[in-house]
């Protein structure tokens, strides 16, 4: 049974910090472009690196958004985390002077935190040899949470704050989680979404370890490709977005545009496996199913699914039998796509971004495409809108997200009618 509710809640900003774009219509034309942000990593040396490609932000200045001072005593995720909430809130048209500052909070994740600042302040502790030169700032420049701190004290909101971490999933999880605290009255707005910097020695050289990673140096552009047949991996991508929820009413009292209603969440565990998704894709199953019922939604309304679509071989084989069990024939009648093949694999972004990718689709009625899809998977035979966006009509779409250590998230989006 869907669970009564009482408060809508409704999109009303949006900021985006990705490879692709920084700002939602640089991200958006992007997309529509078809635009790859893989290409060689130039932030340190990769020769000795199985994988040597990434998704790098390109032209990003965190003096745009944050002073020097300031700047010097963050992690890399945490200016990403700023930035795309200062995009987001002047999206919104937000005033804080003007609203109760207590009634406004703050659920921003990472899904790993400040690894950079692990590596450097580790290299400082044994090769320097001596605690004597850990910096002072380690601690919150690390901790994941603390991105989540930043932005309620750039804008004074008193509201509940806290962070979610859950591997690939935790954006969605702090959407989700925004979504409850305004409905069931804790906020009126929520400043949710997430950010990742895990293009690092360690990371890179961690998840080369776990041979999840694409190999194909020699092409960086093509190698990220869900559901394509010769897949080989996912590439590692860096980044944030943010997205301003309100409950409805509380929106149109002060004059914000809409971009779309957020009507429903399935949130679900596999207790299968630390990293591979359960068979079939049953807790993606599950997800995609509560988020139908919690929008008192038929699966023949959804337009557009926006994938989790990593481009490793397990998961697209295992989200695209997940979709077929949920939707059955309609599965083949509507769009699914992974904007993952452009912006690479964000991680604890991903799901914040990717929900953005997915509002957008709605309010603009065009589906961004999955690149570089050029041989057909038998396992992967559904609509992928391969390389070319498509216009049509959306009016309900999901948002995908599953995470190591079976967290699965699925958010749905519709057009909002009052």
């Amino acid at each position: 049974m869907p669970k009564i509710k009482h408060r809508r809640v409704v999109v009303t900003g949006l900021g985006a910090v990705t490879p692709i774009g920084i700002g939602i219509d640089n991200f958006w034309n992007s997309m529509m472009e078809g635009k790859s942000g893989v290409n060689k990593t130039t932030r340190f040396d990769m020769s000795n690196y199985e994988t040597q490609i990434s998704a790098e932000i390109k032209n990003f200045s965190p003096l745009d958004f944050i002073d020097r001072k300031t700047v010097q005593r963050m992690d890399l995720f945490t200016q990403f985390a700023i930035a795309a909430s200062e995009l987001a809130v002047k999206d919104a048209e937000i005033n804080f002077e003007k609203l109760n500052r207590e009634r406004i909070g703050v659920v921003f994740g990472s899904g790993i935190g400040g690894m950079e600042t692990n590596l450097r302040q580790h290299q400082n502790l044994f090769e320097a040899k001596g605690p004597h030169r850990i910096s002072p700032f380690y601690i919150p420049m690390l901790i994941p949470d603390i991105a989540s701190g930043y932005i309620s004290m750039r804008f004074q909101v008193k509201g509940p704050n806290y962070a979610t971490v859950s591997a690939c999933a935790t954006s969605a999880h702090s959407i989700a989680d925004g979504m409850m605290l305004i409905e069931r009255g804790n906020a009126d707005m929520m400043i949710v979404g997430g950010a990742e910097a895990p293009i690092t020695e360690m990371g890179v050289a961690g998840f080369n370890a776990m041979k999840a990673m694409s190999v194909r140096n020699d092409e960086p552009q093509k190698a990220s490709r869900p559901f394509d047949k010769e897949r080989d991996g996912f590439v590692m991508g860096e980044g944030g977005g943010v997205l301003i929820l309100e409950e409805l009413q509380y929106a149109l009292n002060r004059g914000a545009k809409i971009y779309a209603e957020i009507a429903g969440f399935g949130l679900t565990g596999d207790a299968y496996h630390i990293t591979q998704p359960a068979p079939n894709g049953e807790g993606a199953v599950r997800s995609m199913k509560l988020a139908l019922e919690d929008a008192n939604l038929l699966p023949q309304d959804i337009t557009y699914i926006n994938a989790h679509g990593t481009s490793t071989p397990f998961n697209d084989k295992s989200e695209t039998a997940a979709i077929k069990q949920v939707f059955g024939e309609h599965a083949y009648k509507m769009y699914v796509s992974s904007t993952k093949s452009m912006t690479g694999h964000l991680l604890g972004a991903a799901g914040s971004v990717e929900a953005i990718a997915t509002i957008l689709s709605i309010k603009n009625n065009r589906i961004p495409p999955t690149i570089n899809y050029e041989f057909k998977d038998p396992y992967c035979d559904l609509n992928y809108v391969p390389n070319t966006p498509i216009e049509t009509q959306v009016n309900a779409a999901i948002s995908n997200t599953f995470g190591f250590g079976g967290h699965n998230a699925s958010i749905l989006f519709k057009k909002f009618i009052e």
